[in-house]
Protein backbone atom coordinates (compact mmCIF):
# COMPACT_ATOMS: atom_id res chain seq x y z
CA UNK A 1 0.00 0.00 0.00
CA UNK A 2 1.41 3.42 -0.80
CA UNK A 3 2.48 5.85 1.89
CA UNK A 4 0.63 8.78 2.38
CA UNK A 5 1.37 11.48 0.21
CA UNK A 6 -0.03 14.35 1.17
CA UNK A 7 2.73 17.91 0.77
CA UNK A 8 3.97 18.19 3.89
CA UNK A 9 4.83 14.29 4.46
CA UNK A 10 6.80 14.76 0.59
CA UNK A 11 8.71 17.41 2.54
CA UNK A 12 10.25 15.97 4.99
CA UNK A 13 10.38 12.32 2.97
CA UNK A 14 12.64 14.58 0.68
CA UNK A 15 14.32 16.27 2.95
CA UNK A 16 15.83 13.11 4.49
CA UNK A 17 17.38 12.68 1.02
CA UNK A 18 18.29 16.79 0.45
CA UNK A 19 18.88 19.83 2.08
CA UNK A 20 15.98 21.72 3.24
CA UNK A 21 16.92 24.72 0.54
CA UNK A 22 16.75 22.32 -2.12
CA UNK A 23 12.76 21.02 -1.78
CA UNK A 24 10.63 23.31 -2.78
CA UNK A 25 7.06 23.82 -1.86
CA UNK A 26 5.94 27.28 -1.38
CA UNK A 27 4.23 28.66 -4.65
CA UNK A 28 6.62 31.78 -5.14
CA UNK A 29 9.20 29.02 -5.18
CA UNK A 30 7.52 26.62 -7.89
CA UNK A 31 6.58 29.27 -10.29
CA UNK A 32 9.74 29.82 -11.34
CA UNK A 33 9.54 26.10 -12.88
CA UNK A 34 5.47 26.63 -14.07
CA UNK A 35 7.02 26.37 -18.06
CA UNK A 36 9.60 26.00 -20.72
CA UNK A 37 10.68 27.99 -23.72
CA UNK A 38 6.95 27.18 -24.80
CA UNK A 39 5.55 30.09 -22.72
CA UNK A 40 2.31 28.96 -23.81
CA UNK A 41 1.33 26.10 -21.77
CA UNK A 42 1.88 26.97 -17.79
CA UNK A 43 1.40 24.51 -14.77
CA UNK A 44 2.81 24.87 -11.31
CA UNK A 45 4.28 21.20 -10.24
CA UNK A 46 3.61 20.20 -6.98
CA UNK A 47 7.25 19.77 -5.34
CA UNK A 48 10.22 20.82 -6.95
CA UNK A 49 13.66 19.03 -6.36
CA UNK A 50 17.31 20.06 -6.99
CA UNK A 51 19.74 17.20 -6.05
CA UNK A 52 23.31 17.35 -6.66
CA UNK A 53 24.54 13.56 -6.52
CA UNK A 54 23.57 10.59 -8.55
CA UNK A 55 22.65 9.24 -5.28
CA UNK A 56 20.64 11.61 -4.06
CA UNK A 57 18.03 11.35 -7.07
CA UNK A 58 18.37 7.58 -6.98
CA UNK A 59 16.68 8.20 -3.60
CA UNK A 60 14.38 10.28 -5.31
CA UNK A 61 12.96 8.27 -7.72
CA UNK A 62 12.94 5.17 -5.27
CA UNK A 63 10.45 7.59 -3.06
CA UNK A 64 7.86 8.73 -6.67
CA UNK A 65 8.27 4.67 -7.81
CA UNK A 66 6.58 3.90 -4.48
CA UNK A 67 4.64 6.54 -4.53
CA UNK A 68 3.71 6.57 -8.48
CA UNK A 69 4.49 10.34 -8.09
CA UNK A 70 4.64 11.34 -11.51
CA UNK A 71 8.47 12.64 -12.61
CA UNK A 72 9.30 15.33 -15.01
CA UNK A 73 12.95 16.07 -15.16
CA UNK A 74 14.31 19.32 -16.14
CA UNK A 75 17.66 21.12 -17.08
CA UNK A 76 18.19 24.61 -17.69
CA UNK A 77 14.10 24.86 -19.39
CA UNK A 78 15.10 26.28 -22.56
CA UNK A 79 12.99 23.74 -24.33
CA UNK A 80 10.69 25.29 -26.97
CA UNK A 81 8.17 22.06 -27.04
CA UNK A 82 6.38 21.91 -23.67
CA UNK A 83 8.82 18.91 -22.97
CA UNK A 84 10.21 20.12 -19.40
CA UNK A 85 5.99 21.66 -18.61
CA UNK A 86 5.87 20.42 -15.04
CA UNK A 87 3.47 17.63 -13.89
CA UNK A 88 0.63 19.35 -11.84
CA UNK A 89 0.50 15.97 -9.37
CA UNK A 90 4.45 15.19 -9.87
CA UNK A 91 7.87 16.27 -8.90
CA UNK A 92 10.08 18.55 -10.81
CA UNK A 93 13.27 17.22 -10.52
CA UNK A 94 16.36 19.45 -11.62
CA UNK A 95 19.24 18.19 -12.78
CA UNK A 96 21.19 21.83 -12.79
CA UNK A 97 23.26 21.22 -9.54
CA UNK A 98 24.89 18.37 -11.03
CA UNK A 99 27.16 20.25 -13.17
CA UNK A 100 30.27 18.71 -13.32
CA UNK A 101 33.20 17.92 -15.87
CA UNK A 102 34.10 14.47 -14.66
CA UNK A 103 36.73 13.63 -16.94
CA UNK A 104 38.38 14.85 -20.13
CA UNK A 105 40.40 12.51 -22.22
CA UNK A 106 42.23 14.42 -24.53
CA UNK A 107 43.67 11.02 -26.08
CA UNK A 108 40.49 9.07 -27.03
CA UNK A 109 39.00 12.78 -27.45
CA UNK A 110 36.48 12.87 -25.19
CA UNK A 111 35.19 14.21 -22.06
CA UNK A 112 32.49 12.81 -19.21
CA UNK A 113 30.28 15.00 -17.72
CA UNK A 114 27.06 15.64 -15.68
CA UNK A 115 23.78 16.43 -17.00
CA UNK A 116 23.85 20.04 -15.48
CA UNK A 117 26.61 20.96 -17.63
CA UNK A 118 25.88 23.51 -20.55
CA UNK A 119 26.94 22.98 -23.53
CA UNK A 120 29.31 25.41 -24.13
CA UNK A 121 30.99 24.64 -20.82
CA UNK A 122 32.69 21.73 -22.68
CA UNK A 123 34.37 23.63 -25.69
CA UNK A 124 34.97 26.04 -23.13
CA UNK A 125 37.01 23.42 -20.96
CA UNK A 126 38.38 21.59 -23.94
CA UNK A 127 39.85 24.61 -25.88
CA UNK A 128 43.28 24.85 -24.62
CA UNK A 129 43.62 21.17 -25.70
CA UNK A 130 42.58 22.44 -29.84
CA UNK A 131 39.40 20.30 -29.18
CA UNK A 132 35.99 21.03 -28.97
CA UNK A 133 31.91 19.60 -28.57
CA UNK A 134 30.47 20.17 -32.21
CA UNK A 135 26.77 20.36 -31.32
CA UNK A 136 25.62 24.23 -30.71
CA UNK A 137 22.38 24.68 -30.24
CA UNK A 138 21.63 28.56 -30.18
CA UNK A 139 21.05 28.57 -26.20
CA UNK A 140 24.32 26.96 -25.69
CA UNK A 141 25.30 29.14 -23.21
CA UNK A 142 22.31 28.29 -21.09
CA UNK A 143 21.06 24.64 -22.44
CA UNK A 144 22.68 21.54 -20.95
CA UNK A 145 23.68 18.47 -22.19
CA UNK A 146 20.67 16.34 -20.38
CA UNK A 147 18.56 18.71 -21.95
CA UNK A 148 20.30 18.77 -25.83
CA UNK A 149 19.68 14.60 -24.96
CA UNK A 150 16.44 14.76 -24.33
CA UNK A 151 15.61 16.25 -27.39
CA UNK A 152 18.55 15.21 -29.27
CA UNK A 153 19.18 18.86 -30.29
CA UNK A 154 21.35 20.38 -33.10
CA UNK A 155 22.91 23.85 -33.71
CA UNK A 156 23.90 25.72 -36.53
CA UNK A 157 27.02 23.20 -37.25
CA UNK A 158 25.08 19.82 -37.08
CA UNK A 159 24.61 19.63 -40.90
CA UNK A 160 28.21 18.36 -41.26
CA UNK A 161 29.12 17.70 -37.96
CA UNK A 162 25.31 15.97 -36.49
CA UNK A 163 23.21 15.99 -34.04
CA UNK A 164 23.72 15.49 -29.81
CA UNK A 165 22.96 11.54 -31.09
CA UNK A 166 25.71 11.44 -33.63
CA UNK A 167 28.02 12.86 -30.81
CA UNK A 168 27.49 10.63 -27.52
CA UNK A 169 29.41 7.77 -27.03
CA UNK A 170 28.20 6.83 -23.81
CA UNK A 171 25.17 7.04 -21.43
CA UNK A 172 24.52 6.26 -17.88
CA UNK A 173 20.83 6.18 -17.44
CA UNK A 174 18.74 5.28 -14.18
CA UNK A 175 15.65 4.15 -14.89
CA UNK A 176 12.24 4.42 -12.71
CA UNK A 177 12.71 1.32 -11.16
CA UNK A 178 15.67 2.19 -9.43
CA UNK A 179 18.35 0.56 -11.83
CA UNK A 180 21.40 2.23 -13.49
CA UNK A 181 22.20 1.33 -17.50
CA UNK A 182 25.27 1.76 -18.85
CA UNK A 183 25.42 2.15 -22.72
CA UNK A 184 27.85 2.39 -25.03
CA UNK A 185 31.50 3.51 -24.15
CA UNK A 186 34.53 5.28 -25.83
CA UNK A 187 34.53 3.18 -29.42
CA UNK A 188 32.39 3.20 -31.95
CA UNK A 189 29.94 0.85 -31.22
CA UNK A 190 28.61 -1.84 -28.49
CA UNK A 191 26.66 -4.90 -28.48
CA UNK A 192 23.47 -5.73 -28.65
CA UNK A 193 20.26 -3.16 -29.48
CA UNK A 194 21.63 0.27 -30.22
CA UNK A 195 19.54 1.73 -26.56
CA UNK A 196 22.27 4.81 -26.78
CA UNK A 197 20.52 6.15 -30.23
CA UNK A 198 16.87 5.06 -28.29
CA UNK A 199 18.02 7.28 -25.27
CA UNK A 200 18.72 10.58 -27.85
CA UNK A 201 15.44 12.23 -28.05
CA UNK A 202 13.24 10.25 -25.56
CA UNK A 203 12.33 13.61 -24.11
CA UNK A 204 13.04 12.09 -20.79
CA UNK A 205 10.27 9.75 -21.06
CA UNK A 206 12.70 6.58 -20.64
CA UNK A 207 15.01 7.04 -17.78
CA UNK A 208 16.92 9.90 -16.30
CA UNK A 209 20.41 10.62 -17.40
CA UNK A 210 22.99 10.72 -14.65
CA UNK A 211 26.36 10.75 -16.96
CA UNK A 212 27.08 11.64 -20.52
CA UNK A 213 30.60 10.78 -22.56
CA UNK A 214 30.85 13.04 -25.46
CA UNK A 215 32.71 12.91 -28.50
CA UNK A 216 35.29 15.48 -29.01
CA UNK A 217 36.36 16.96 -32.25
CA UNK A 218 40.02 19.11 -33.34
CA UNK A 219 39.17 22.50 -34.16
CA UNK A 220 39.33 22.76 -38.06
CA UNK A 221 42.93 23.93 -39.80
CA UNK A 222 41.07 26.95 -41.25
CA UNK A 223 37.48 28.44 -41.75
CA UNK A 224 35.99 30.90 -44.09
CA UNK A 225 32.55 32.07 -43.64
CA UNK A 226 30.48 33.99 -47.10
CA UNK A 227 26.77 36.04 -47.02
CA UNK A 228 25.04 36.09 -50.21
CA UNK A 229 21.56 38.25 -50.57
CA UNK A 230 19.26 37.41 -52.75
CA UNK A 231 16.27 39.42 -54.56
CA UNK A 232 14.01 36.15 -54.48
CA UNK A 233 13.69 34.44 -51.34
CA UNK A 234 13.48 30.93 -54.33
CA UNK A 235 16.73 31.39 -55.51
CA UNK A 236 18.33 31.14 -51.99
CA UNK A 237 16.80 27.80 -52.07
CA UNK A 238 17.90 26.62 -54.50
CA UNK A 239 21.31 27.63 -53.86
CA UNK A 240 21.15 25.90 -50.79
CA UNK A 241 20.64 22.64 -52.65
CA UNK A 242 22.51 23.25 -55.16
CA UNK A 243 26.14 23.91 -52.85
CA UNK A 244 24.73 20.16 -51.39
CA UNK A 245 24.56 18.17 -54.48
CA UNK A 246 27.32 19.48 -55.63
CA UNK A 247 29.52 17.62 -53.23
CA UNK A 248 30.54 20.60 -50.78
CA UNK A 249 29.11 19.77 -46.88
CA UNK A 250 29.41 23.29 -45.22
CA UNK A 251 30.20 23.25 -41.91
CA UNK A 252 27.01 25.35 -41.47
CA UNK A 253 24.55 26.78 -44.29
CA UNK A 254 21.95 29.24 -42.53
CA UNK A 255 18.93 31.36 -43.88
CA UNK A 256 17.40 34.16 -42.96
CA UNK A 257 14.40 36.10 -44.82
CA UNK A 258 13.82 39.70 -45.52
CA UNK A 259 11.71 39.94 -42.36
CA UNK A 260 14.25 38.31 -40.02
CA UNK A 261 17.03 40.54 -41.57
CA UNK A 262 15.75 43.97 -40.86
CA UNK A 263 14.57 42.79 -37.44
CA UNK A 264 18.16 41.51 -36.84
CA UNK A 265 19.43 45.19 -38.47
CA UNK A 266 16.81 46.78 -35.64
CA UNK A 267 18.34 45.20 -33.09
CA UNK A 268 22.69 45.05 -33.30
CA UNK A 269 23.11 46.72 -36.59
CA UNK A 270 25.22 44.46 -38.65
CA UNK A 271 25.53 45.95 -42.03
CA UNK A 272 23.16 43.69 -43.10
CA UNK A 273 21.92 43.68 -46.79
CA UNK A 274 18.53 45.65 -45.73
CA UNK A 275 16.71 45.02 -49.07
CA UNK A 276 17.37 41.49 -49.87
CA UNK A 277 15.05 39.12 -49.87
CA UNK A 278 16.90 36.32 -48.16
CA UNK A 279 20.40 36.08 -47.05
CA UNK A 280 22.52 33.08 -46.95
CA UNK A 281 25.17 32.72 -44.39
CA UNK A 282 27.73 29.37 -45.49
CA UNK A 283 30.87 28.72 -43.20
CA UNK A 284 33.59 26.13 -44.76
CA UNK A 285 35.71 24.44 -42.65
CA UNK A 286 39.10 21.87 -43.31
CA UNK A 287 42.48 22.02 -44.77
CA UNK A 288 43.20 25.48 -45.85
CA UNK A 289 44.08 24.11 -50.03
CA UNK A 290 40.71 22.20 -49.35
CA UNK A 291 38.87 25.58 -48.59
CA UNK A 292 39.84 27.85 -50.98
CA UNK A 293 38.69 25.50 -54.21
CA UNK A 294 35.58 25.18 -52.24
CA UNK A 295 35.30 29.24 -51.52
CA UNK A 296 36.32 29.41 -55.07
CA UNK A 297 32.71 26.40 -56.21
CA UNK A 298 30.19 27.68 -54.17
CA UNK A 299 30.63 31.49 -54.74
CA UNK A 300 29.71 30.19 -58.63
CA UNK A 301 27.00 28.33 -57.45
CA UNK A 302 25.67 31.36 -55.21
CA UNK A 303 26.40 33.46 -58.68
CA UNK A 304 24.92 31.44 -61.25
CA UNK A 305 21.37 31.95 -58.39
CA UNK A 306 21.79 35.05 -58.87
CA UNK A 307 22.47 36.03 -55.80
CA UNK A 308 22.77 40.00 -55.87
CA UNK A 309 25.91 40.38 -53.70
CA UNK A 310 28.55 38.03 -52.39
CA UNK A 311 30.57 38.67 -49.11
CA UNK A 312 33.51 36.95 -47.64
CA UNK A 313 34.56 37.31 -44.15
CA UNK A 314 38.32 39.20 -44.26
CA UNK A 315 38.70 38.18 -40.73
CA UNK A 316 37.72 36.57 -37.32
CA UNK A 317 36.11 39.21 -36.36
CA UNK A 318 33.88 39.65 -39.70
CA UNK A 319 33.30 36.12 -39.45
CA UNK A 320 31.74 36.61 -35.81
CA UNK A 321 29.88 39.90 -37.13
CA UNK A 322 28.42 37.38 -39.95
CA UNK A 323 26.84 34.83 -37.56
CA UNK A 324 25.76 37.19 -34.38
CA UNK A 325 22.74 38.45 -36.56
CA UNK A 326 21.91 34.88 -37.19
CA UNK A 327 22.72 33.77 -33.58
CA UNK A 328 20.88 37.20 -32.38
CA UNK A 329 17.63 36.46 -34.53
CA UNK A 330 15.03 34.75 -31.96
CA UNK A 331 15.79 37.57 -29.63
CA UNK A 332 15.43 40.73 -32.21
CA UNK A 333 12.03 38.80 -33.32
CA UNK A 334 11.37 38.96 -29.63
CA UNK A 335 12.21 42.38 -29.64
CA UNK A 336 9.52 43.28 -32.21
CA UNK A 337 6.47 41.11 -30.75
CA UNK A 338 5.25 40.75 -27.36
CA UNK A 339 4.98 36.97 -28.13
CA UNK A 340 6.21 34.28 -31.27
CA UNK A 341 5.64 30.89 -31.68
CA UNK A 342 8.52 28.87 -32.86
CA UNK A 343 8.43 26.14 -35.47
CA UNK A 344 10.48 23.39 -36.06
CA UNK A 345 9.95 21.39 -38.99
CA UNK A 346 12.42 19.78 -41.60
CA UNK A 347 12.24 19.22 -45.71
CA UNK A 348 13.78 17.60 -47.98
CA UNK A 349 16.52 20.21 -49.66
CA UNK A 350 15.32 20.01 -53.16
CA UNK A 351 11.40 21.33 -51.39
CA UNK A 352 13.11 24.68 -49.82
CA UNK A 353 11.91 27.22 -51.86
CA UNK A 354 8.04 25.69 -52.37
CA UNK A 355 7.73 25.31 -48.73
CA UNK A 356 8.79 28.86 -48.78
CA UNK A 357 6.75 29.82 -51.12
CA UNK A 358 3.76 27.87 -49.49
CA UNK A 359 4.88 29.43 -45.79
CA UNK A 360 3.97 32.77 -47.43
CA UNK A 361 0.77 31.71 -48.33
CA UNK A 362 0.15 30.34 -45.05
CA UNK A 363 0.88 33.66 -43.32
CA UNK A 364 -1.35 35.96 -45.13
CA UNK A 365 -4.17 33.59 -45.27
CA UNK A 366 -4.12 33.31 -41.52
CA UNK A 367 -2.71 37.17 -41.21
CA UNK A 368 0.08 36.54 -38.86
CA UNK A 369 3.38 37.56 -39.90
CA UNK A 370 5.76 34.79 -40.10
CA UNK A 371 9.47 35.42 -40.11
CA UNK A 372 11.50 32.44 -41.59
CA UNK A 373 15.68 31.69 -40.02
CA UNK A 374 16.32 28.09 -40.28
CA UNK A 375 19.24 25.37 -40.74
CA UNK A 376 18.84 25.50 -44.34
CA UNK A 377 21.52 22.96 -45.21
CA UNK A 378 19.56 20.11 -43.49
CA UNK A 379 16.54 22.00 -44.52
CA UNK A 380 15.53 22.10 -40.39
CA UNK A 381 12.61 24.80 -40.68
CA UNK A 382 12.20 27.84 -37.67
CA UNK A 383 9.35 29.70 -38.93
CA UNK A 384 8.53 32.23 -36.27
CA UNK A 385 4.81 33.04 -36.15
CA UNK A 386 4.33 36.63 -34.74
CA UNK A 387 1.41 37.27 -32.20
CA UNK A 388 0.00 38.63 -29.10
CA UNK A 389 -1.10 36.38 -26.62
CA UNK A 390 -3.28 39.28 -24.68
CA UNK A 391 -5.42 39.25 -28.16
CA UNK A 392 -8.42 36.90 -27.37
CA UNK A 393 -7.83 34.01 -30.06
CA UNK A 394 -4.57 34.75 -31.69
CA UNK A 395 -2.46 32.12 -29.91
CA UNK A 396 -5.23 29.65 -31.43
CA UNK A 397 -5.07 31.05 -34.84
CA UNK A 398 -1.01 31.12 -34.71
CA UNK A 399 -1.30 26.85 -33.28
CA UNK A 400 -3.89 26.64 -36.44
CA UNK A 401 -1.18 28.06 -38.74
CA UNK A 402 1.74 26.76 -37.20
CA UNK A 403 -0.20 23.18 -37.29
CA UNK A 404 -0.44 23.62 -41.05
CA UNK A 405 2.92 24.47 -41.60
CA UNK A 406 3.97 21.33 -40.00
CA UNK A 407 1.76 19.15 -41.82
CA UNK A 408 3.20 20.91 -44.98
CA UNK A 409 6.41 19.53 -43.67
CA UNK A 410 4.91 15.80 -43.14
CA UNK A 411 3.52 16.31 -47.07
CA UNK A 412 6.71 17.08 -48.55
CA UNK A 413 8.49 14.16 -47.32
CA UNK A 414 9.44 15.50 -43.68
CA UNK A 415 9.09 15.43 -40.55
CA UNK A 416 7.36 17.62 -37.96
CA UNK A 417 10.73 18.20 -35.81
CA UNK A 418 14.16 18.95 -36.15
CA UNK A 419 15.32 19.14 -32.66
CA UNK A 420 13.05 21.22 -30.61
CA UNK A 421 11.33 17.40 -29.66
CA UNK A 422 7.56 17.12 -29.44
CA UNK A 423 6.82 17.52 -26.05
CA UNK A 424 3.22 18.72 -25.33
CA UNK A 425 3.09 21.35 -28.26
CA UNK A 426 2.96 18.90 -31.28
CA UNK A 427 0.80 15.98 -30.47
CA UNK A 428 -1.60 16.20 -32.75
CA UNK A 429 1.10 16.45 -35.01
CA UNK A 430 2.00 13.30 -34.46
CA UNK A 431 -1.13 11.22 -35.77
CA UNK A 432 -0.40 12.93 -39.00
CA UNK A 433 3.40 11.70 -39.60
CA UNK A 434 2.43 8.24 -37.99
CA UNK A 435 0.07 5.87 -38.32
CA UNK A 436 -1.52 3.70 -35.31
CA UNK A 437 0.71 0.85 -35.77
CA UNK A 438 3.70 2.83 -35.19
CA UNK A 439 2.08 5.27 -32.63
CA UNK A 440 1.80 2.00 -30.44
CA UNK A 441 5.14 0.27 -31.04
CA UNK A 442 6.19 4.10 -29.11
CA UNK A 443 3.93 3.39 -26.27
CA UNK A 444 5.28 -0.40 -26.44
CA UNK A 445 8.43 0.86 -25.82
CA UNK A 446 7.69 3.63 -23.50
CA UNK A 447 5.73 0.56 -21.08
CA UNK A 448 8.85 -1.84 -21.66
CA UNK A 449 10.88 1.31 -19.38
CA UNK A 450 8.45 2.45 -17.45
CA UNK A 451 5.17 0.57 -17.35
CA UNK A 452 3.22 2.48 -14.93
CA UNK A 453 3.77 5.48 -17.22
CA UNK A 454 5.58 8.02 -14.53
CA UNK A 455 8.53 10.10 -16.23
CA UNK A 456 7.78 12.66 -18.19
CA UNK A 457 3.78 11.71 -18.45
CA UNK A 458 1.37 13.00 -21.81
CA UNK A 459 4.22 13.79 -23.64
CA UNK A 460 5.84 12.94 -26.88
CA UNK A 461 3.13 10.27 -27.76
CA UNK A 462 -0.56 10.99 -28.59
CA UNK A 463 -3.41 8.25 -27.28
CA UNK A 464 -4.58 6.40 -30.30
CA UNK A 465 -7.86 8.10 -29.21
CA UNK A 466 -6.49 11.51 -29.37
CA UNK A 467 -5.78 10.89 -33.26
CA UNK A 468 -9.02 9.49 -33.64
CA UNK A 469 -10.35 12.91 -32.81
CA UNK A 470 -7.74 14.88 -34.27
CA UNK A 471 -8.21 13.05 -37.30
CA UNK A 472 -12.48 13.57 -37.56
CA UNK A 473 -11.76 17.23 -36.56
CA UNK A 474 -9.28 17.45 -38.73
CA UNK A 475 -11.19 16.18 -41.71
CA UNK A 476 -14.36 17.64 -41.24
CA UNK A 477 -12.96 21.37 -41.18
CA UNK A 478 -13.65 21.94 -37.30
CA UNK A 479 -11.38 23.50 -35.34
CA UNK A 480 -7.97 21.45 -34.13
CA UNK A 481 -8.14 20.36 -30.71
CA UNK A 482 -5.26 21.05 -28.36
CA UNK A 483 -3.96 19.77 -25.27
CA UNK A 484 -6.01 19.71 -22.20
CA UNK A 485 -3.39 21.54 -20.64
CA UNK A 486 -3.17 25.29 -18.92
CA UNK A 487 -2.43 27.67 -21.06
CA UNK A 488 -1.32 31.70 -20.81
Amino acid sequence: MKTPDNLSNLVKQFCQILPKDSVLAKKEQLSVYECDALTAYRQIPRIALLPETQEQIKAIIKICKKLQLPVVVRGAGTSLSGGALPHAKGVLLNTAKLNRILEIDPENRTATVEPGVTNVAISEAVKPLGLYYAPDPSSQIACTIGGNIAENSGGIHCLKYGLTVHNILALKILTIDGEIIDLGGKHFDSPGFDLLALMNGSEGMLGVVLQATVRLLPEPDGRKVLLAAFDRIQDAGNAVAAIISSGIIPAGLEMMDSFTVMATEKYCSLGYPKDAAAILICELDGFEEDIQSQVLQTQKILDSHHATEIRLAKNKDEEEKFWKGRKSAFPALGNLSPDYYCMDGTIPRKHLANVLEEINFLSKKYGMSVANVFHAGDGNLHPLILYDANRAGELETAEQLGSEILQLCVKMGGSITGEHGVGVEKLDQMCVQFNSAELQTFHSIKSAFDEYQLLNPGKAIPTLHRCAEFGAMHVHGGEMPHADLPRF
